[in-house]
């Protein structure tokens, strides 16, 4: 961590926090990441570690277990975790995220009886909101949930869904009424719910330790003692909690890129060409300094964003902006970080191919960079 960022993080906590971040990146995650993305290993151990050291719930309240650290704080941690390994920066995000619709929506007793667990580490989460059909579209999502008694019998496939068939509990959005966004209801699903499976995980071009699969309910029955929120408010709880789960995933794209520019720099100052270290012929010099001023605005940006976020202010906008620019800079920063390393870069004895394999997804998750302009250009047009 450098001084300037050290010097603008808001209290002593939060730089000792950044501090046990980076120790624990270096040790447990460092170390098997290349190893378990060819293995296509989940690191599911990785994640107790983090849950034992208070890292998987950051943003939560105290008394439920959490960190009660702003959001601006809690977005650096998830940056620096995905410097070391994407796929736990990206998992993390998403368990935050799947804790979300309980913290906010949920009543004191469906906190106070899952919420310790859930933030503490020992239950890890998936999001349920995408289908086989209805990605984008998620206001006409299909899976059906009919009130029986006092439970929901829920029909459906959610698609990729990250940690899909290694989690614990699931938030899952479902239809409990009319076509569109009124319908929608958020439901926590244990994993060990009858009749809730996962398909085998999808082979995927990067991101490999991360499993994602289809996720199937065929008549699984939830008590509607699990519902969040009430009936038809499932929709805005959704959107709600990506927009703190986009700022998640522009954390993990500057993580990524950083660790894209950190390779290329390194090997640009040990590479001699022509008689000096290629750092020093302009060509690559020059694209570093743009991979670098790239990673300064987007950074900046996630920031600023997460400011707002924390002093209850309107952030959609910021935060599609952020993860559009983040995630589009990763993408053009990886493939930079490739050119600069020449054929080396193109093998998997650097990480900058697996980098590069990485980020395309970052433009995808969360609402596609496609979906992110339709939000920054429907809050422009209004008055």
């Amino acid at each position: 961590m450098d001084a300037a960022r050290r010097a603008l993080l808001p209290t002593e906590e939060a730089v000792a926090l950044l501090e046990l971040t980076t120790e624990l990146a270096e040790k447990e995650l460092a170390p098997r990441a290349a190893e378990y993305e060819e293995a296509h290993r989940f690191p599911r151990e990785v994640f107790r570690v983090l849950g034992r050291s208070g890292l998987l719930g950051l943003p939560y309240p105290e008394e439920y277990g959490g960190g009660a650290q702003p959001y601006e704080v809690y977005l650096q941690v998830v940056e620096e975790l995905a410097r070391h390994w994407l796929a736990v920066g990206i998992g993390v995000s998403v368990h935050t995220l799947s804790c979300h619709a309980l913290a906010h929506y949920g009543d004191e007793q469906q906190k106070e009886r899952w919420l310790p667990d859930m933030i503490g580490g020992d239950l890890l989460g998936a999001y349920c909101l995408s289908e086989p059909s209805h990605g984008s579209d998620a206001a006409h999502l299909t899976t059906r949930a009919v009130l029986d008694g006092d439970e929901y019998v829920v029909d459906g496939t959610k698609a990729w869904i990250t940690h899909g068939g290694e989690a614990d509990f699931y938030t899952v959005l479902v239809r409990t009424g009319d076509s569109g966004a009124r319908g929608i209801t958020a439901l926590l699903a244990d994993a060990s719910t009858p009749g809730l499976s996962a398909a085998p995980p999808e082979r995927k071009m990067g991101l490999r330790s991360s499993t994602t699969a289809q996720v199937r309910f065929e008549g699984a029955r939830i008590s509607t003692e699990r519902r969040l929120g009430e009936e038809g408010q499932g929709f805005a709880i959704a959107m709600e909690a990506l927009d703190g789960g986009r700022l998640g995933i522009a954390a993990c794209a500057i993580g990524l890129a950083q660790a894209a520019l950190d390779a290329a720099v390194t090997y640009a100052r040990d590479r001699v060409q022509f008689g000096k270290p290629i750092i020093e012929h302009d060509g690559v010099g020059f694209l570093l300094a743009d991979m670098a001023a790239r990673l300064e605005v987007g950074r900046a940006g996630y920031l600023a964003a997460a400011r707002l976020r924390d002093r209850g202010l309107p952030f959609t906008r910021q935060a599609a902006a952020a993860k559009l620019f983040c995630t589009d800079a990763a993408m053009q920063t990886t493939i930079d970080a490739v050119q600069v390393l020449g054929g080396y870069g193109y093998t998997a004895d650097f990480p900058v191919e697996r980098y590069l394999r990485e980020a395309k997804v970052l433009q995808i998750v969360e609402g596609t960079n496609q979906i992110q302009r339709r939000v920054i250009a429907r809050s422009l047009a209004r008055p």
